[in-house]
């Protein structure tokens, strides 16, 4: 265990214990899997656990038994969603696996209702993302769709920093609705900084990074619009695909600093064939697309 002394062994033991009361807790239904007629426990087994988290059934074995490596934080990111961790509870396990705790916990810790709405949404792109437009977490066919968004990390991992710095962010939209899009992005992040509280510190200075980084970003601003984004029909631009017409739906935590969001194919166009397209494509051929692509 990375040669910890007998503390961080006691501390690891209780990792073990405590992520076998969170498995032993969680119903299959409550993660989409089926009861079966031969399960001798009333929670999840850790193949499944392991399963849902992405990682070996070995290594998961080995974490309940609080023996082997120290978990990396992706993986206790992954642990928290699998077994629908409350935010307090993520923190805990952080503590448990010896890592720093994330400083906006409430922000990027996934709300397992909002969890649920999305594994339940297995058949349309859905994924959920903060209000500073940082995704949290996608289904497969959101990947498909605008590429996978877990790479991005400090400021960039807002799309609204990338739309405004990095020019291979646009590419998911046609030039001519870019416009658009900035003034919808600027408008929305005005709603979501004066729903936060004044003394918050994250979008502050996000606000400040983007008026130093863009010309185009303090020009927005001053006009001081302010509206946030709930049910759009915008055009997509698939690598693959060419253009797609949408609806992108979004229901709010109750505290408005998480949003699910769900696409659907905008009616009267040919956007139905392409989604099933999408389907049939899955995530193969962006694989290599350039960073960036989202919502």
């Amino acid at each position: 265990m990375d040669g910890v002394g007998s503390a961080g062994s006691a501390r690891y033991a209780e990792l073990g214990a405590f992520l076998r009361s969170r498995r032993d807790r969680i119903r299959p239904a409550d993660v989409g899997l089926p009861a079966g007629p031969r399960r001798r426990v009333p929670g999840l087994r850790r193949e499944e656990v392991a399963q849902l988290a992405g990682a070996s059934v070995d290594y998961y074995n080995e974490l309940e038994r609080g023996a082997g490596s120290q978990p990396s934080e992706q993986m206790i990111a992954a642990l928290a969603r699998a077994l629908r961790l409350t935010a307090d509870e993520r923190d805990y396990l952080y503590h448990l696996a010896g890592r720093p705790v994330p400083v906006h916990s409430a922000a990027s810790h996934v709300h397992p209702g909002m969890l649920n709405l999305l594994d339940s949404l297995t058949a349309t792109p859905a994924q959920v993302i903060t209000d500073l437009h940082v995704t949290l977490v996608q289904n497969p066919l959101a990947v498909a769709l605008l590429g996978d968004q877990s790479g991005f990390r400090g400021r960039r991992a807002s799309f609204v920093h990338r739309w405004f710095t990095d020019p291979d962010a646009r590419r998911l939209y046609p030039e001519a609705d870019h416009e658009t899009q900035s003034r919808a992005f600027v408008a929305d992040l005005r709603a979501a900084a004066a729903r936060r509280d004044a003394g918050d510190t994250e979008v502050r200075s996000m606000i400040s990074a983007l008026h130093d980084a863009s010309a185009e970003f303090a020009a927005r601003w001053a006009e001081h619009d302010v509206a946030f984004r709930r049910d759009d029909r915008k055009r997509l631009v698939h690598p693959s695909l060419g253009l797609i017409e949408v609806n992108c739906l979004t229901l709010f935590s109750e505290d408005g600093r998480q949003r699910l969001l769900w696409f659907t194919p905008a009616v009267g166009t040919d956007s139905a064939g392409l989604f099933e397209l999408l389907a049939v494509i899955g995530t193969q051929e962006i694989a290599g697309s350039p960073p960036g692509r989202y919502r």
